[in-house]
């Protein structure tokens, strides 16, 4: 079995709607996306004879990935005031509603999802909230 594996960072701001404890108050990460693709044979013709995929094309996927929640305040759908969302987008801060609690567990399974529809074939995906706390998703094949 062949590995290739990738990772690209943002930074952002969250906050978990219902949640008793520091995690309750908007806070901000450096988050990592780890993501790793499998498969049992490398490309045998063609300009990527030799490769599992091209490099290029997983790296861009994920910088592009990061780069769409870079510097910005990610938050689970319905759990602010419209008049706050309001307020904040008046005050032209990058908001980013989703429709999941944004935890680490959460944008792994996110994140796994986004590249398996993309037509990598995911081994696992690894979502760090900090250098040392990190979920991983992977799906039994």
């Amino acid at each position: 079995m062949y590995y290739l594996k990738t990772s690209a960072s943002f930074d952002s701001a969250h906050f978990l709607a219902g949640y008793e404890g520091k995690c309750a108050n908007i806070h901000g990460h450096r988050w990592t996306i780890e993501v790793r693709t499998e498969g049992e044979s490398l490309q045998l013709s063609g300009t990527k004879r030799g490769m599992l995929v091209d490099f290029g094309d997983l790296k861009h996927e994920v910088r592009d990935a990061a780069d769409s929640f870079d510097h910005s305040l990610i938050y689970e759908k319905n759990t602010l005031k419209p008049s706050t969302v309001k307020a904040l987008n008046e005050e032209k801060f990058r908001l980013i509603e989703v429709d999941f609690r944004p935890t680490a567990e959460n944008f792994a399974y996110y994140f796994y999802r986004k590249f398996s529809e993309k037509g990598f074939r995911i081994a696992d995906v690894t979502v760090y909230e900090t250098p040392e706390n990190c979920a991983v998703y992977t799906e039994d094949k």
